[in-house]
């Protein structure tokens, strides 16, 4: 396959597909932004596999040929046919990508259709970091950075908060159409809620709010990768998070709302964090 006609296809499914991440990934140059396509094309097609219709054996098998599809990209040798692993090869020709993390993606994937619930906060952290912490510190290696050894923990963080943000935007309808609740088992018990959200409906607010504002320590971890990047990197990253860290702020504003229906940013107001980051480098 062409290999433009690899990167166009991704791009063509990251415009799509990508309703927050898109407003950031425009904002790099050509050769970072084609590259941030071919990523998040990858990633999202291990999710699809995770939250598809398909019987839970049938996504175990999926994900298994994922892993053979990450271990042909760290060799270089893809299938011809495949745009997505085309791209994602010269990516990781090109840029100091850790392949590897992709199946640190997909071990998480596994944890969602293997049905595995959290105990504390801290198993719920590992799953974030196996998610979305993972994309975050591949996005490093398309940025680029002086000092990766503390700018990779920092990018680590932020895809947790940016996780953490999803599963409560996301709490009734993971709990209804993929039967999944994330949120701790000692912190549901703290607020008198159930394993399936059941309970007094204070409590579940309660609970709700007390994990938001564990969500804004991690941005503020996380934020502080900013100034280690380029100015385009930085406001790519500055609009990601700041469409999901304004999310946040609605979820703390009103923790009901989440339970009303999936939440999200109209396109303005994404589109005008994402000029103020371009501006400003701000989140």
């Amino acid at each position: 396959m062409n290999l433009d006609e690899a990167y166009l296809r991704c791009e063509e499914i990251t415009t799509a597909e990508a309703r927050n991440f898109s407003y950031g990934i425009k904002l790099l140059p050509a050769p970072k932004r084609r590259a941030m396509c071919a990523l998040y094309a990858m990633a999202r097609r291990i999710d699809d596999i995770g939250d598809g219709p398909e019987p839970a054996p049938d996504k175990l098998s999926a994900l298994v040929e994922a892993r053979k599809d990450v271990a042909a990209v760290a060799s270089g040798d893809p299938p011809r046919h495949d745009p997505v692993l085309v791209a994602l090869t010269d990516v990781a020709d090109r840029f100091p990508i850790p392949v590897s993390a992709l199946e640190e993606l997909i071990d998480g994937c596994e944890m969602d259709v293997n049905g595995t619930c959290y105990a504390t906060f801290d198993d719920l952290v590992g799953y974030c970091r196996r998610v979305a912490g993972s994309i975050g510190r591949l996005s490093l290696g398309i940025y680029g950075t002086d000092d990766p050894g503390r700018a990779e923990p920092l990018a680590d963080a932020l895809g947790v908060a940016l996780q953490i943000t999803n599963i409560l935007r996301d709490i009734i309808e993971d709990r209804d159409q993929m039967g999944r609740v994330y949120l701790p088992t000692d912190d549901r018990e703290r607020f008198g809620v159930t394993a399936d959200l059941g309970g007094p409906i204070d409590g579940l607010l309660a609970l709700i709010t007390f994990e938001a504002g564990r969500a804004e320590e991690w941005y503020d971890r996380g934020l502080a990768l900013l100034p280690m990047l380029d100015w385009r990197s930085r406001a790519c990253t500055a609009a990601m998070a700041g469409i999901y860290r304004r999310l946040l702020a609605r979820i703390q504003r009103d923790p009901a709302a989440v339970l009303r229906g999936r939440m999200s940013l109209p396109g303005r107001e994404k589109a005008a964090v994402a000029l103020r980051a371009l501006t400003r480098g701000a989140a």
